[in-house]
């Protein structure tokens, strides 16, 4: 089989400029356009592997300490009726665990401090069907939380703050207190400290308060749960299963899955996932471009080729070949250069980035700011292909003008000085 000889001009063209024709070295100016690419093509790969890695991270930190689905009365009411609630909730086949669960707010106290808390009422026995953090506490701090003891789990960033550590005492304030004749006095209990928890995600590290759901109810005055938490078996189902359930449950029920609890940080990060795909596209496009300058230069140094080679029966549209071959080299190259380059250090950043943390003696993610406090990457293959058919677009797109001028060069023209 004969290779066409676009295909062997083009790419001894892209190999041998002038100043490097001996040693067979790329011309520095095609290195320049194919570095200019591959650079391009790596920032967005790791721009938007971090972003993927940052969002599976704080979703599945989330999820650790939140349901996938909660059901509860209106207004924060004790449900009316939580066994048959809960069969028929687990009547769903999606479903894997269900619990019963207190939500409310308070103020926990310890001395002069004081910090607001979403306090959270729970079955020890049956917290760990829906949430990871339960089961990473089930043989510590859980088995501690007896009915009548009024003992609560901080997390790790409130007992910090307040202070205190397992053993010690706190104040729970009670936004709904007691009518007296001298107004309205907040119930104050004090209660034990009975271990602290680490989920990773500081809104709920430094916010979040476990009691027994018996004690809950006796301070926050509730005849019993104010909802029941659900774990599923596909957590991106979430949505179409609390449609099931809405349709499917007897009473006035809310319901609300943990897509639509966080839904504007999600939507947040998606706009922004979005924008950078675009601004790091421009990059893209601009060392694409350079293509342009890159062939019109060949182009003009190789006037003499082409004339001969139209002398010697060449068509227009060949000689407009070998220049598009010669385009399309550096397009692929630079690509292939680029995704080799992302993914190398997508998939290690991990190592990379503490790397520079130490060295430069820095932090790049606060946790109070950005809730996690290392460098996740999550490189997906619905972001890398679109990043490596744009970049092959563009340079062929590039290729067509000068390529185009090419064809147009006169043998008579080209060899009047030669």
């Amino acid at each position: 089989m004969q290779i066409p000889y676009e295909l062997i001009l083009g790419w001894r063209y892209t190999r041998a400029g002038r100043a490097t024709r001996r040693n067979g070295f790329i011309s520095f100016i095609s290195g320049v356009s194919m570095l200019g690419i591959a650079l391009g093509v790596a920032a967005l790969i790791i721009v938007l592997s971090v972003m993927n890695g940052f969002q599976k991270e704080v979703r599945d930190r989330m999820l650790g300490v939140i349901s996938h689905i909660e059901v509860f009365a209106p207004n924060g009411a004790a449900l009316p009726n939580v066994a048959q609630t809960l069969a028929e909730i687990k009547q769903n086949p999606n479903v894997v665990g269900a619990a019963s669960f207190i939500a409310a707010q308070a103020l926990l106290a310890r001395g002069e401090d004081m910090k607001g808390a979403i306090v959270r009422g729970i079955d020890p026995a049956l917290e760990g069907q829906v949430t990871d953090l339960a089961v990473d506490l089930k043989d510590t701090a859980l088995p501690k939380l007896v009915s009548g003891s009024f003992g609560v789990v901080l997390g790790g960033e409130l007992a910090r703050a307040l202070g205190v550590r397992e053993g010690d005492l706190v104040t729970l304030i009670a936004p709904s207190g007691q009518v007296t004749p001298a107004g309205v006095v907040p119930r104050l209990k004090q209660m034990t400290v009975v271990g602290t928890f680490d989920s990773g995600h500081f809104e709920y590290d430094s916010a979040l308060v476990m009691l027994h759901q018996d004690d809950a109810a006796k301070i926050f005055r509730l005849e019993g749960p104010t909802g029941i938490r659900i774990k599923l078996k596909d957590l991106h189902q979430a949505r179409e299963v609390a449609a099931e359930l809405s349709r499917s449950l007897s009473g006035d029920l809310l319901i609300r899955d943990w897509t639509r609890q966080n839904r504007t940080w999600f939507a947040a990060v998606q706009l922004e996932k979005r924008m950078m795909f675009i601004i790091l596209t421009l990059i893209v496009a601009v060392a694409a471009f350079n293509l342009v300058s890159t062939l019109v230069m060949t182009v003009t140094d190789k006037r003499a080729d082409i004339a001969i080679l139209r002398t010697l029966g060449a068509s227009p549209k060949s000689i407009m070949g070998v220049f598009m071959v010669q385009g399309a080299m550096v397009g692929v190259i630079g690509t292939l250069s680029g995704l080799l380059l992302g993914l190398g250090i997508a998939l290690n950043i991990d190592v990379i980035v503490p790397a520079l943390e130490r060295a430069l003696n820095a932090s790049f993610l606060p946790k109070d700011i950005y809730l996690i406090s290392r460098m996740p990457s999550d490189p997906q293959y619905a972001d890398i292909m679109p990043i490596a058919v744009i970049a092959l677009v563009l340079a062929f797109l590039a290729t067509i003008y000068p390529s185009w001028r090419a064809s147009r060069v006169n043998p008579a023209e080209a060899l009047r000085y030669e």
